[in-house]
C-alpha cells in the first residue's frame, strides 16, 4: 500500500497528491509516468509524474477526474493509501543542452511539463513556455514553470490572461521570428498537440509530444497502447510515451482514445447511481 501524505485541490475536479513510494521516487526521471489502481476493484490507470523527492521518497501526481477511477481516486486524503502505484515507467524525455526549448503545455498539462522545463533549464538551454488555458481561473503552477523559464507567454480562449487565442499562435510567431529554435515539447489533449506539430512541421523544428492512449499494463505487454509513427507500430508505455510528434498518426490516436466511450459512459452511470443509491447499478 502506497499512503498519500499530502493533497491539494487546485481547481475544480483537479487534484494533487503526493504519495509515499521511495523506490519510484529513487528512479524517476522527467517525462515519465506511473500506473495507479486505487483498490482490488480498481482499474489500471496511469498518471504522469508532476514531481518527486528522492531523498523524501516522495512522488506527486496531479490528475482530473473524468472517469469512475479517477473519481474513486479524488475520495482519498492524506493518510489513506493507495493499493498498487508502479513505477517509474515509459522512457525519460530526452535533455541536453539544445540550445533554444520550447514547452507548450495546456490544460491541467502544464503541471506535468514543470520537469521537462527544469531538466532542460539545468542543461543550459534558455527555456520559452507557452501554457493555454480556457480562461486565468485554470491556470496553476504557474510560479513553478515560470522560475524555470527565461520567458513565459500565456493564452487564454476567453482573453482574460494573456493573448487571446490558442497555443499555436505565440508558437507560429516564435518560428518565424529572428529567434533559432532548437526544440520544441509538446503536452496537452491530443487535438492541441497534434496542430502544435502541424505549426512547427513546415519550419523543421524537431517537435516531442507526450501520447496518452489507452493503456492498461504500462510494461509493453497488452498492446493496447499502440500508436502508428510513420506507418510502424510502437507502444507508448516501453518505447514513448514521448515521440516525434511528425510521425505519428494522429487521426489514427484520436479514433482510439474514443473506443470505450460508450462502455466509459455505462461506468460512470452506474458509479454515479451507485453513490446516489438509486438502486439501478447492478
Amino acid at each position: 500500500m502506497y499512503t498519500i501524505i499530502e493533497r491539494q485541490d487546485l481547481l475544480p475536479k483537479v487534484h494533487l497528491l503526493k504519495i509515499q513510494a521511495p523506490k519510484v521516487a529513487a528512479a524517476a526521471a522527467a517525462g515519465q509516468f506511473v500506473i495507479l489502481r486505487v483498490d482490488t476493484e480498481g482499474e489500471r490507470f496511469p498518471l504522469t509524474i508532476a514531481d518527486w523527492d528522492a531523498q523524501a521518497g516522495t512522488v506527486t501526481v496531479i490528475y482530473m477526474e473524468i472517469g469512475v477511477s479517477t473519481r474513486k481516486l479524488a475520495k482519498l486524503g492524506k493518510g489513506d493509501a493507495i493499493l498498487d502505484f508502479a513505477g517509474p515507467l515509459g522512457k525519460p524525455t530526452e535533455i541536453e543542452n539544445f540550445g533554444t526549448v520550447v514547452c507548450v503545455s495546456g490544460g491541467f498539462a502544464m503541471a506535468t511539463i514543470v520537469p521537462i522545463a527544469r531538466a532542460m533549464k539545468e542543461a543550459g538551454n534558455r527555456v520559452i513556455s507557452i501554457v493555454g488555458a480556457r480562461s486565468k481561473d485554470l491556470f496553476f503552477w504557474h510560479d513553478r514553470l515560470t522560475k524555470y523559464s527565461d520567458e513565459m507567454i500565456v493564452c487564454t480562449d476567453d482573453g482574460s490572461a494573456g493573448i487571446k487565442g490558442l497555443v499555436t499562435e505565440p508558437l507560429r510567431d516564435l518560428l518565424s521570428s529572428d529567434t533559432k529554435l532548437d526544440r520544441v515539447i509538446v503536452i496537452g489533449p491530443s487535438v492541441m498537440m497534434k496542430f502544435c506539430s502541424k505549426t512547427t512541421q513546415p519550419f523543421g523544428v524537431k517537435t516531442i509530444v507526450s501520447l496518452n492512449p489507452i493503456m492498461i499494463d504500462g510494461t509493453g505487454m497488452c498492446g493496447c497502447c499502440r500508436v502508428s509513427l510513420d506507418g510502424q507500430t510502437r507502444f507508448a508505455c516501453v518505447d514513448g510515451p514521448e515521440f516525434d510528434g511528425h510521425k505519428v498518426d494522429w487521426d489514427g490516436l484520436l479514433v482510439r482514445q474514443k473506443s470505450y466511450v460508450a462502455e466509459e459512459a455505462v461506468a460512470s452511470e452506474r458509479c454515479r447511481c451507485k453513490e446516489e443509491g438509486c438502486g439501478n447499478h447492478g
